[in-house]
């Protein structure tokens, strides 16, 4: 069975000409007094819903105006429940923001081991390259641990102290005053910056940060199949992690040449054959590049133009394994622009015997 809602302005106890100030008091000394967080008795935290729910509503002037003259059914629809509190509020402790600014208590996580960063580089290669695979020596700038202090940040032969503002636990409290009462803030020792030690004295070699920039040259090892835009990760070969955390990754960007006369398509290798009207007609054999060499194939007598040979295993390996991608040639039957007299005349004789029909 639905329970019955009580009246707005007697939850709040206050008359129905109250002023939105009397409004606002009102609901400040309740809230204070029923709030879960103030209040453990049991029902605490349904009257201080129906307190919110009530203050929702009579603080709006549009939703007031309705309830004056429906009562409960004139704000229904509009998001005045306790359930639908929410779509204001995101909770208890944003009320608490909306009057007092986000006084509410929040903690601060401790600082502890932090990866180092990951560094990205460019790597150009060619076609070939990346059908077979290669190697590259990678020139990289990185920071490392400090060569003195081994990252410590302090002087050899000296040790960081604890933080006298917290304690060392990096974290320090902040009392402050409402009138919902006392209220703590947890935040980042600004001393040592959440470290919970200081440095007394600095390394001479990295000035306390206990890193420093070295320039490394990697071997590298590009695995046959990469495309262009792929990305090779590389762990532990970025930046030195900060408080013996692990050191960051490098990723390795793939750019790969545009070839003379290849192209390619997935794991298949693209090649345009011109021949002469003659090699098409009557065939030929030719000669034709691929990717490690050069192989021949047979034009049969009447190729058409854009005629499609397949060389089996003769395109990219796989990436992930298992065989290689084909080379694909295209017949490109040429038009020739400039003849001798002799091939002119040969052109002539042969139009004759032909004549206007084209040949099937």
């Amino acid at each position: 069975m639905a329970s019955i809602k009580r009246d707005y302005y007697e939850l709040l106890g206050i008359d129905r000409n109250a002023t939105d100030d009397d409004i606002k008091k009102a609901f400040r000394k309740l809230a204070f007094q029923y709030h879960p967080d103030k209040n453990n008795e049991a029902g605490a935290t349904e009257k201080f819903k129906e307190i919110n729910e009530a203050y929702e509503v009579l603080s709006s002037p549009d939703k007031r105006a309705a309830y004056d003259r429906y009562g409960h059914e004139g704000v229904q629809q509009g998001a005045g429940s306790a359930q639908d509190f929410g779509a204001g509020f995101s909770g208890f402790g944003d009320i608490f923001d909306a009057f007092f600014g986000g006084m509410n208590t929040a903690t601060a996580d401790r600082h502890g081991p932090l990866q180092g960063n990951d560094i990205q580089q460019q790597v150009t290669i060619t076609l070939e390259e990346a059908a077979f695979g290669c190697e590259r020596e990678l020139k990289m700038m990185r920071s490392e641990n400090c060569s003195v202090c081994h990252g410590l940040g302090s002087k050899p032969g000296t040790q960081p102290v604890r933080c006298p503002a917290c304690n060392g636990t990096g974290q320090v409290k902040r009392v402050q005053q409402s009138l919902f009462g006392r209220f703590v803030n947890i935040g980042t020792c600004t001393k040592c910056h959440g470290e919970g030690q200081i440095i007394t004295e600095f390394c001479p070699q990295c000035k306390g940060t206990g890193r420093e920039r070295f320039t490394r040259t990697l071997t590298i090892k590009i695995p046959a199949g990469v495309a262009n835009g792929n990305q090779l990760n590389i762990r532990g070969e970025g930046d030195a992690g900060i408080r013996g955390g692990s050191p960051g990754d490098l990723y390795l960007n793939i750019n790969v040449l545009q070839h003379a006369f290849f192209t390619r398509e997935s794991d298949d290798i693209l090649y345009e054959l011109p021949v002469n009207f003659a090699q098409a007609a009557l065939g030929d054999e030719v000669e034709v590049p691929v990717l490690n060499g050069k192989t021949r194939i047979k034009i049969p007598p009447g190729a058409q133009n854009g005629r499609i040979f397949r060389i089996k295993d003769r395109g990219i390996i796989h990436l992930r394994g298992g065989g290689r991608g084909d080379e694909i040639v295209t017949l490109k039957v040429v038009t020739p622009d400039k003849l001798t007299k002799e091939q002119k005349h040969l052109f002539e004789e042969l139009a004759k015997s032909m004549g206007n029909t084209p040949l099937e």
